[in-house]
């Protein structure tokens, strides 16, 4: 039988009372992520531009951990949460024990504007371990042993947070097997990320292409899913040992290709109609900028900035806002049906992404203006989901 990827609905109950927010991991980490994405940036970008004479948070690194850690692993283990209860067909952590992984990752976020950077790795890393804990219960229950390595690499995360504040305390020193130092944390954590992306973007995009396009016939083939979840591995290890030379651009030169061959077969031309179509597959055109951009970057043709923004505003950040949205009405059983709401947020985002990526590749004097920009266009992409989708999270009522 074939496995179900997203289940539509949550669970009939005989009396639903009106409170729906802790009965399932989407509902609470939606909630948050998008509330952490529409004030983090701002503040963090009125900091880069000097508005504040005291910083409040404390580097870039620390930008790109609150990013990663907060904002990108709240919406994994909410989509994971609920995904994954269909995988096993068991319940993951809901109620108190729900509320007690949120409680930690608030708790997390309010730590990396303290001065108490252990009590921070603290939080930081149990909040993925006991994500990771969770997950594993349903799977375990469920003998679904073909997503064991989500649990993995929540795992993994929680170690690669610790690299980075065991670095942010001056540890750099100390470096695991192969070179791979401390330091590297946030681009380890970075590269899970993008290889959670990668591989649920090469389960859902096509099903929902075709669901959502009468006719079109997005298709994929073995070989290419391989060699491009087999490029992704790739780049962790040339991230992991910070190779910057003309080999790595030509690896990443043919994991661009692959990824474009991927791409291809989804038929994204015949998308642009459905909004909730294209944001998926718009999502998938900026893996293919950033691994040029990269590509580049590596032989010092340009900087690594546009790059990495690529990947994290353009891929990381349309692709969580189109998967936020969609499950948000499938699992509450409201049609995906994109208004005018969704459309002028995913249309924000997408700019926001342009702005930040090819702002400053063209103008590099404007590199703060260009910041300043594009974080208006991502809070407002955001602040329109929460305008939008908080009754929704919070209650039992219709998506009106």
């Amino acid at each position: 039988m074939a496995e179900v990827i997203v289940p539509l609905t949550e669970s009939p109950s005989r009396a639903r009372p009106a409170w729906a927010l802790w009965e399932l991991g989407f509902r609470p980490f939606y909630l948050l992520a998008a509330t952490w994405a529409a004030l983090f940036i701002p503040l963090w970008v009125l900091q880069l531009s000097a508005v504040f004479n005291e910083a409040l948070i404390r580097n870039t690194s620390w930008h790109a951990h609150e990013m990663i850690f907060g904002y990108a692993l709240a919406v994994i283990i909410g989509f994971l949460f609920t995904a994954g209860r269909n995988w096993s067909g068991h319940p993951t952590p809901s109620g108190r024990s729900l509320q007690f992984l949120a409680l930690l990752w608030v708790l997390a976020r309010m730590a990396a504007f303290s001065p108490w950077v252990w009590l921070s790795l603290l939080l930081n890393l149990s909040v993925p371990w006991v994500a990771a804990w969770g997950l594993w219960r349903s799977l375990y229950a469920g003998h679904n042993r073909r997503n064991y390595f989500f649990v993995a690499l929540l795992v993994v995360m929680g170690l690669a947070s610790a690299c980075f504040h065991f670095s942010q305390m001056g540890w750099q020193a100390l470096q695991f097997e192969m070179g791979l130092h401390l330091d590297r944390g946030v681009s380890l954590a970075l590269d899970i990320v993008l290889l959670i992306v990668a591989i649920m973007m090469g389960r859902v995009v096509p099903m929902f292409s075709n669901n959502g396009i009468p006719g079109l016939q997005a298709a994929r083939k073995p070989i290419i899913e391989k060699l491009a979840i087999g490029s992704i591995l790739g780049l962790m290890v040339i991230d992991s040992l910070a190779i910057q030379n003309g080999y790595a651009a030509t690896f990443v030169g043919i994991a661009c290709i692959v990824h474009g061959w991927r791409w291809f077969l989804w038929q994204p031309w015949k998308t642009w109609r459905n909004p909730m179509v294209w944001v998926l597959q718009g999502a998938y055109f900026w893996l293919l900028i950033f691994l040029a951009l990269k590509a580049f970057a590596a032989t010092g043709t340009i900087p690594s900035g546009p790059a990495t923004h690529a990947l994290t505003v353009g891929l990381i950040g349309m692709v969580t806002l189109g998967m936020m949205t969609r499950t948000s009405l499938g699992h509450t059983g409201n049609p995906v049906h994109a208004t005018w709401i969704e459309r002028t947020a995913f249309s924000a985002l997408f700019l926001a992404a342009s702005i930040r990526v090819f702002m400053p590749l063209a103008w590099p004097s404007l590199l703060i203006e260009s910041a300043l920009l594009s974080a208006l266009m991502w809070s407002a992409a955001f602040a329109l989901y929460l305008w939008r989708y908080t009754p929704l999270l919070v209650l039992h009522k219709p998506y009106i």
